[in-house]
């Protein structure tokens, strides 16, 4: 049988050319969104950019004729189930490295006065970048490469790009660049496991959101170096900025990154029962 560089044996499409087009049709909401922005002098804020990276999935997937299920997962009460176990990994992915510092005695916490308004603002926005950023991450692209070449060469490569767009956060200089780096990278090692234990972008999204919000909203440090309003003000002692991460946040801390192994093993040893039953 003659192979052919666009089609696979069953003569479908091979993944890495849906990977091309799902960039292609980003890049034609994207373009159209960018100048009417500029035309009637709007942002193109994260829920406008959580918008068009769901579309792009969409379109993809319909055009692929596959079931929008199994690029979110099935919608029912088990997704709700792991959107709420991913909220609870998330939280506890920040508030133990925030014991582990208040027991070294290098951060306390006063409290911060804050309104409504900002409070659920930048919950807003905390939602709309862990959805946009694990549909755009974890979503198509990612579940295209895994059935292309498998799942750790996918996992390195999104780590890379996933890596890539947050290089130029604030507070990315010195030695919190290359501990920031090292979390990152794993970070999205962590999500993409997530993903893969549970076929469903519930546990990602969930992990994602209620980690930014509870390092940033609750506990007042940077998050991937940007501030926020938040609850508590976080009070740092004599340390050296590896220790508590700095104005990056517990994302560029050592307590920090050995919680996010730790969560990977945990993950990459945990069988959910759904899937052993299809397996």
């Amino acid at each position: 049988m003659k192979l052919s560089v666009f089609k696979n044996s069953k003569q479908q499409l091979r993944n890495i050319w849906w990977v091309a087009i799902f960039f292609l049709v980003l890049a034609a909401i994207t373009f159209p969104m960018i100048l009417l922005s500029q035309y009637y002098k709007f942002e193109i804020s994260i829920l406008y950019q959580a918008v068009i990276v769901i579309v792009a999935s969409l379109i993809c997937q319909l055009w692929r004729r596959e079931p929008l299920s199994d690029l979110f997962g099935a919608f029912n009460f088990r997704w709700l189930k792991t959107l709420a176990l991913g909220l609870l990994t998330g939280a506890a992915l920040m508030f133990t490295p925030s014991l582990i510092l208040l027991v070294l005695g290098s951060v306390t916490w006063q409290n911060n006065t804050i309104d409504l308004l900002p409070l659920l603002s930048i919950t807003i926005i905390f939602a709309g970048v862990a959805v946009a950023e694990e549909v755009l991450f974890r979503g198509f692209i990612f579940q295209r490469l895994i059935d292309s070449i498998g799942q750790w060469p996918t996992q390195l490569i999104i780590a890379g790009y996933f890596l890539l767009i947050h290089l130029n956060n604030p507070g990315m200089s010195g030695s919190i660049k290359v501990l920031a780096s090292i979390n990152i990278f794993l970070a999205s090692i962590m999500f993409g496991l997530a993903f893969i234990r549970t076929k469903s972008l519930a546990m990602p999204i969930g992990i994602h959101f209620m980690a930014n919000w509870v390092q940033g909203v609750v506990l007042g440090f940077g998050v991937s170096g940007n501030e926020q309003a938040s609850l508590l003000k976080p009070v740092f002692k004599d340390a050296p900025d590896w220790v508590n991460g700095g104005s990056f946040g517990l994302e560029a801390s050592l307590p920090g990154l050995i919680c996010v192994i730790i969560i990977i093993i945990m993950l990459y040893k945990w069988k959910p029962a759904a899937n052993k039953k299809t397996q």
